[in-house]
């Protein structure tokens, strides 16, 4: 079974992790997700361990516990979606998105404004 566990402290390691789950039996495989940019942790990452049973039973005994100071969240892994997942951030503006970047020119215009004088498009 796949667990999902979350509201990891961000200095939380693979081998703590495993350590965690280990006394509710054998674990397959321990992944903590990083940030690709920074390599640092985003809190959360995935456990798989062979046996439903015991999965069960460390997902019903960890889930809601403290861990370093933080209540983490472990339940089952749902599947990834068509779309994987959410995302989020990134640049969404088109011609007229976006704004910002003009501070400290005074009263001069530097575009995005007075769209009388005809469009450069």
């Amino acid at each position: 079974m796949d667990i999902y566990v979350g509201n990891l402290a961000f200095q939380f390691s693979e081998s703590d992790l495993q350590a965690l789950f280990q006394e509710y039996g054998e674990i397959k495989s321990v992944k903590l997700i990083s940030d690709k940019m920074t390599g640092k942790s985003k809190g959360f990452g995935f456990v798989t361990m062979e046996n439903e049973t015991e999965a069960q039973a460390a997902i019903d005994k960890l889930n809601g516990s403290a861990v370093e100071g933080r209540n983490i969240i472990v339940n089952q892994a749902r599947p990834k979606t068509e779309n994987g997942g959410g995302g989020g951030g990134g640049f969404r503006g088109g011609r007229d998105g976006g704004g910002g970047g003009r501070g400290g020119y005074g009263n001069r215009d530097h575009g995005g404004g007075d769209r009388d004088r005809g469009s450069r498009y």
